[in-house]
């Protein structure tokens, strides 16, 4: 990447990046890696599943990003009354005040938007969860025949909590795919929890400015897609896709006797875009093997599950990938990013 305009919207990317997190950081505490992920995965233009407990503020986090994004935002909370068209819109007969005549009118759904915030996904019936496939996969709503086209920029950030399991329903895999990543929120240490209670229990509401605008957004992620990425990093990602398929020949043993379902071709596409993105925020123009590995876990542990028996040992997704991590070789000469472009952007890692 040597356009100069390249790298200016390369610095511009990542001043984006450092000033949401300082916004954010106004009304979240801590929960740095769970901010990061969802950063990247808006510049690379996916979709993301925040997994946790209530109380861990994963609504409050999707909000806050919003707020500092120039973008429409809907919130659509999941019920179990919850129906197609409450999401997608409907068609009605409305009078035409001008001719008198009765006609067939498109009200549209809350997702046409540009960033749809799905409360509580599981709580409504695969029906309806159905209702947002065609829209995170092709970005558009077919109604009546026609193909509407959803605003761009389009991504749907969504809520479930994995451990309430009445009156819920499991996103099926084809749901879940579409996700990008899958943000598991943890509870926070024992210093940010003191702090949160500090500032729930004396501060008002934060202010939180607009960052960057929708225009900026689409050309940064079209920024990301330019980034270059070496054949044996491809090579890479691809090999840790295809070893999470137990039925491949040269699969694991570990992951012929924990896993049932591997990963399919579009965590291959998520784990080079994530890595991409990554590369960018940390002011880099190329992609390292530790990009990749930080991608991993957020692409695959929606996409391979794991059998009864390594359910029984308490054997986890993320286990698995931390074992295909250790597994699977590294060019030796490239694990750090050793001999790629030197860094043009000032980088600060965390």
């Amino acid at each position: 990447m040597t356009d100069p305009s390249d790298v200016q919207a390369a610095e511009r990317l990542k001043q984006a990046y450092d000033d949401i997190r300082a916004e954010l950081s106004k009304v979240i505490v801590g929960q740095d890696a769970v901010v990061n992920q969802l950063i990247v995965a808006l510049f690379a233009r996916g979709h993301c599943l925040l997994t946790g407990v209530p109380g861990l503020a994963k609504t409050l986090m999707i909000s806050s990003l919003a707020r500092t994004l120039s973008l429409k935002f809907n919130r659509v909370q999941f019920t179990p009354d919850l129906m197609p068209t409450d999401i997608t819109g409907t068609e009605i007969i409305q009078e035409n005040r001008t001719t008198g005549q009765r006609e067939m009118v498109f009200i549209e759904g809350p997702v046409f938007t540009n960033g749809l915030l799905a409360d509580e996904i599981n709580r409504t019936p695969p029906r309806t969860q159905a209702a947002l496939l065609e829209a995170m996969q092709d970005r558009q709503v077919t109604s009546g025949g026609q193909r509407r086209v959803l605003p761009d920029p389009f991504f749907v950030l969504a809520t479930q909590n994995p451990i309430e399991q009445e009156g819920t329903y499991p996103l099926p895999e084809a749901q879940l795919d579409r996700f990008m990543f899958n943000i598991v929120v943890e509870y926070p240490s024992e210093d940010e929890e003191l702090e949160i209670l500090r500032r729930t229990t004396e501060q008002e509401e934060v202010d939180l400015p607009t960052v960057i605008s929708g225009e900026e957004i689409l050309q940064l992620q079209a920024l990301v897609r330019r980034v270059p990425v070496a054949d044996d990093m491809l090579s890479y990602a691809n090999t840790l896709v295809r070893a999470t398929r137990p039925d491949e020949d040269d699969a694991p043993g570990f992951v012929r006797e924990s896993l049932r379902w591997g990963a399919g071709p579009r965590a291959g596409q998520y784990l080079i875009l994530g890595a991409k993105a990554r590369a960018v925020i940390k002011g880099r123009f190329h992609v390292s093997f530790d990009d990749v590995q930080k991608a991993a876990y957020p692409v695959l542990r929606h996409r391979i599950l794991t059998n009864y028996s390594a359910q029984a040992e308490g054997i986890t997704p993320d286990d698995i990938i931390d074992r295909l991590i250790e597994t699977i070789p590294v060019h030796p000469n490239r694990a750090a990013g050793e001999g790629a472009v030197p860094e043009v952007v000032k980088s600060t890692e965390g």
